[in-house]
């Protein structure tokens, strides 16, 4: 039993990460209970020595202090009054460490890092960087990030650790230095009401640019708003949603809709805009005078990891530095512990305004001065390489967002040849997005043996990340497959379902699809038959009904409009005797080969499937023509365009398309696609005679 106890005492020790003095006093405490046979007044001294250091593990759950408690009885052989006194102190113990239930943030293990140096990078290097690096799972990134300095300074963090201030804390490893903390105005009669967990920033050359913040607790967002006040800030930037893995990550500050009060400060919401990427929401707040805070909640950041692309990140930040004003104080910039997320968000904007100002970019020592601030500033190595990948896409690709009223002007200059490159600008436009890497090794499902016959062509299969999954046929394996994939909108994230026209064998399989998912509108691009090849199986009945398995379809209805047909189908699941509406728009504008003449046609379809959306609710919207992607992608690309310009008076044509093809491959298929869809733009802002039309 001795030994037993001896392995317990330090295996749960080095777990709970307590230093080696803990350890051994521990371990000789219980050595000396078990050989001397300590009296009453010993053991319980002992048992309250492991009690406080059971309580130091704020992480250390209910059932592990009983049963490290009743095992420690056990093998010390107490009597029953020893018994009952430990009860007593593990009681007392537990209320302690209740009372301190502080998080912490886990800390990634570090390797070794080396000497070596990471000076400042050119940008013309950055690619061939970024490849050498990334090789071998990111080993050399990993061993960059392992090589900055946790503290690069010794830094004290008193006012947080003094006990009126330990509950503002969100995590107990995650505590502003006292040289950079946000100090707050102090409220009479109350001690230590100056602190917040939040500190000064600087950007790349400007000071205190930025506050890094805690996302704030219930009991500190009324501090929240008190920093807001007093620094006068405009702009408050979120990394994380309220809620991750069930957990709260930051306290809902700011009312959903009407006003709220916090402390002295009246908040009320006067505008939400909701996007697929992110959420802006302006509240008016004030004590005497008022003022117009601006909050951008970055909604796209996954609950493991880093965001699959940095494209989101880089528009988010744009729409950051435009709207911030000039007079403003710093920007806010808060996650859940303010220094992960946040940090990342931070560094991107520094490097981001070094590119510009030096053609060059300094992360490793830009982090490490930024440390010296906050602690554990980007916290992870993924985040660390996701850093790098915002920087190199802002390099090769740049800035393509467009005013409405520019974007005559650009078309100009993409159509004028480019000096030396043998090409237009719009066509060097296409080929960066035709050098965007297929993932064949990220189509695993879709290639499997028994699924390859279900797709028609093979080079057009949907990634894993976002197929569209259809529900397993009782008794039935490979039958959760469909050719489609879930493609992101202007406002919401799987907007449509973009799918091959069925086969033959398949159009059971489309209808489960459409099922499942609730699609109340398909857009159709394709004729059944074009130039003697059957480009689709007719999947809906000329007339009575149609039956697919354990679905039924039912035409109710067909009308013919300028350029597509109307089909009001009626979809019956017998399983489930259900039925639902599904409207179907068959566009008859695009020819056998080529592009349509002039984008009225599409212009009227996307406005009269926006219309069924909105009386139908936002399902997804499925779209196909034959492969699901030349067509398809265009429609797709032109709907999220179209609907920025009219919320936003922005378009960005190459970054749309650009998404579309992480999404699923060969989207925009073709130069000709491609130019069709800023023609199209083009066609629609002229059919307004003037810009106030778009708001």
């Amino acid at each position: 039993s001795l030994c037993l106890c001896l392995c317990l005492c330090l295996s749960l020790s080095l777990s709970l990460s307590l230093s080696l003095s803990v350890c051994l006093s521990v371990c000789l405490s219980v050595c000396l209970s078990l050989s001397l046979s300590l009296s009453l007044s010993l053991s319980l001294s002992l048992s309250v020595c492991l009690s406080v250091c059971l309580s130091l593990s704020l992480s250390l759950s209910l059932s592990l202090c009983l049963s490290l408690s009743l095992s420690l009885s056990l093998s010390l052989s107490l009597s029953l009054s020893v018994s009952l006194s430990l009860s007593l102190c593990l009681s007392l113990s537990l209320s302690l460490s209740l009372s301190l239930s502080l998080q912490s943030v886990p800390l990634l293990a570090r390797s070794p890092s080396t000497n070596r140096k990471y000076p400042p990078l050119p940008v013309d290097k950055l690619e061939e960087e970024m490849n050498r690096r990334m090789a071998d799972d990111n080993k050399l990134f990993r061993e960059e990030f392992n090589a900055l300095p946790v503290c690069p300074i010794q830094a004290s963090c008193d006012a947080a650790s003094k006990e009126e201030n330990k509950e503002k804390n969100r995590y107990v490893n995650i505590l502003p230095y006292d040289h950079s903390r946000v100090h707050l105005s102090s409220l009479e009669g109350v001690p230590d009401s100056d602190f917040i967990n939040a500190s000064y920033i600087n950007g790349y050359q400007e000071k205190n640019k930025f506050i890094a913040a805690q996302g704030p607790k219930e009991e500190t967002v009324n501090d929240f708003w008190r920093m807001i006040w007093e620094q006068n800030t405009a702009t408050i930037v979120m990394v994380t949603n309220l809620k991750e893995r069930k957990e709260c990550k930051c306290a809902q500050y700011w009312p959903d809709q009407g006003c709220w009060t916090y402390g002295n400060i009246r908040v009320s919401v006067e505008d939400v805009m909701v996007l697929v990427d992110y959420t802006i929401r302006k509240f008016c707040i004030q004590q005497k005078p008022q003022r117009l805070v601006t909050q951008f909640h970055f909604t796209s950041w996954p609950d493991f990891g880093v965001p699959f692309t940095p494209i989101g990140m880089l528009k988010f930040l744009k729409k950051v530095k435009t709207c911030n004003p000039q007079y403003a104080g710093p920007i806010v910039v808060h996650c859940s512990a303010g220094v992960g997320r946040t940090g990342t968000f931070i560094v991107i904007d520094a490097m981001l305004d070094m590119m510009g100002a030096e053609r060059k970019v300094d992360v490793f020592g830009f982090v490490t001065r930024i440390r010296a601030q906050r602690c554990q500033m980007v916290q992870t190595d993924m985040q660390y390489v996701f850093i790098f990948q915002a920087l190199l896409e802002h390099y090769l690709y740049g800035d393509t967002e467009l005013e409405v009223t520019s974007l005559e002007s650009h078309l100009a200059k993409l159509y004028a040849p480019l000096p030396g490159a043998g090409c237009g600008g719009l066509e060097a436009e296409f080929k960066k997005l035709t050098s965007i890497k297929i993932q064949n090794d990220k189509m695993r499902t879709g290639n499997l043996p028994a699924n390859m016959k279900k797709n028609r062509v093979l080079q057009i299969i949907p990634y894993e990340f976002n197929r569209v999954i259809i529900p397993v046929k009782r008794g039935e394996e490979n039958t959760d497959y469909v050719n489609a994939s879930f493609i992101d909108g202007y406002r919401q994230k799987d907007s449509y379902m973009a799918s091959q026209g069925p086969l033959q064998h398949t159009i059971e399989d489309f209808w489960r699809m459409i099922w499942e998912w609730r699609s109340c509108s398909i857009v159709m691009l394709t004729e059944l038959e074009e130039r003697g090849q059957e480009k689709c199986a007719q999947y809906w009945p000329s007339d009575g009904v149609m039956v697919c398995g354990d679905m039924s379809i039912e035409l109710k209805r067909e009308e013919e409009c300028e350029s597509y047909t109307v089909r009001d189908l009626l979809v019956t699941n017998n399983r489930e005797n259900k039925a639902r509406a599904v409207r179907q728009f068959h566009f008859h504008g695009w020819p056998e080969v080529g592009i349509p003449t002039d984008g009225k046609g599409m212009i009227n379809l996307i406005a009269a499937v926006q219309k069924q959306q909105q009386q139908s609710g936002n399902h997804p919207i499925t779209v196909h023509c034959s492969a699901g992607a030349g067509r398809t992608g265009t429609f797709c690309a032109l709907s999220t365009v179209l609907e920025r310009v009219k919320a936003e008076g922005i378009l960005d044509v190459f970054q749309t398309v650009k998404s579309l093809r992480l999404q699923r491959p060969h989207m925009v298929q073709t130069l000709e696609q491609y130019e069709f869809c800023y023609k199209v733009v083009q066609e629609y802002i002229d059919a307004f005679s003037d810009y106030a039309n778009f708001k």
